[in-house]
């Protein structure tokens, strides 16, 4: 698992396409970490399929950091998410380095929105 590293360092895909770097802010890191041991020890044997599928979408961010949708509580924030149902990965783009700054469960309220306490 990449987790925390950088996947890539500039290189390109063939179709030219500058691949950039994935890395988590230390909050994201131990939330995600925080994750993996509650799927762990809810139920042991997804874990696996939850890295894997986490580790493909996250990958497809490196030629693609623009195909996660903005965040609908902050439209206005530079920010984007992508979903690994049932969890919210929330990141932005800063240069050639994708930063994932939370991860969150989907019936998480975003503070700060319409309707979170």
């Amino acid at each position: 698992m990449f987790l925390g590293q950088c996947v890539k360092r500039g290189r390109y895909t063939s179709q030219g396409t500058v691949i950039v770097r994935i890395r988590f802010t230390p909050s994201a890191r131990l939330q995600f970490l925080e994750t993996i041991e509650y799927i762990r020890r809810d139920n042991p044997s997804a874990v696996r399929s939850f890295r894997r599928r986490a580790e493909k979408i996250l990958r497809r961010l490196e030629s693609h950091p623009e195909s996660g949708r903005l965040i609908s509580e902050f439209p206005e924030l530079p920010h984007r998410e992508v979903i690994i149902r049932p969890y919210r990965f929330f990141y932005r783009i800063d240069k050639k380095t994708i930063w994932i700054v939370a991860v969150w469960h989907g019936a998480q309220e975003v503070e700060g929105s319409e309707g979170s306490v």
